[in-house]
């Protein structure tokens, strides 16, 4: 069994780290750099850093300080956010991350997602889906920072993102992103149940036990979060040591 993947997310905002509720109401967090570099020191498995406003404002991501960032952290670094082209993916990762993070991009022009997997490898891209239920009882995708819906199926959208070459799927809910009420189990078992590559469940983890639902309910291969990390509400130590207590497979920090 492969062990499960705790990830702390960095929402960067014009060169700060910044966090929400449902995408709106952003409240600054800290300098990027810094907190990465704790989160590297302190046992995450993995780091992802999301520019999430370079996709609505048609700008490019800051790369001075994604360079900054890769030059402080000793995990996996997945970085996302104005990723519009394959050139996008080449500049990224010679700033020093190791998986990059399509979302809106790959919405409008499904291809890049292939053409990344073949010029790249599979393990570098990773298909970001931010995901609403609608009045029907199912997810829709929604693009440009949770701004816009796009009404094409949430499920439908990763198991064709697979097809396409994405070697991993974050599906973050906008339902419960950053309220603290545990993450959305349905949405994360259906997906993860519907693909045959990593799913990392992304919004509303809030105490140690949500991370145990969707790791083990929920059927996600990794827990992504935010305020309860950046708060220092949740040590990544403790979390971990309570995981494996509770029967998860963890990497574990000795």
């Amino acid at each position: 069994m492969l062990a499960k993947r705790i990830i702390p997310c960095l929402d960067v905002n014009r060169g700060r780290v910044v966090k929400g509720k449902k995408f709106q109401n952003l409240i600054d967090v800290d300098d990027p750099v810094k907190l990465a570099k704790f989160y590297s020191d302190a046992g995450a498995d993995e780091l992802v850093f999301y520019d999430i406003t370079a996709s609505n404002e048609e700008r490019n991501i800051f790369l001075k300080v994604v360079e900054k960032t890769a030059e402080e952290v000793y995990i996996p670094f997945t970085v996302g956010g104005g990723i519009r082209t394959v050139d996008d993916f080449t500049a990224v990762l010679r700033a020093g991350a190791d998986k990059v993070s399509v979302n809106s991009a790959a919405v409008k022009k499904p291809s890049i997602i292939r053409d990344a997997a073949l010029k790249f490898g599979r393990q570098c891209v990773v298909l970001s889906i931010d995901a609403k239920k609608n009045n029907e009882g199912f997810w829709t995708v929604y693009i440009n920072g949770g701004r816009v819906d796009t009404k094409m199926d949430a499920v439908k959208w990763a198991i064709e993102g697979e097809k396409l070459g994405a070697g991993e799927i974050v599906i973050n809910s906008i339902d419960t992103d950053g309220v603290k009420d545990g993450y959305d189990i349905e949405i994360t078992k259906i997906i993860s149940e519907s693909v045959n590559i990593p799913v990392v469940a992304s919004g509303g983890a809030g105490k140690k036990e949500d991370f145990l639902k969707v790791l083990d309910k929920g059927c996600a291969d990794a827990a992504l979060a935010a305020s309860v990390f950046h708060y220092k509400e949740i040590k990544i130590s403790e979390l971990k040591e309570y995981l494996y207590d509770n029967g998860i497979s963890i990497r574990r920090i000795i």
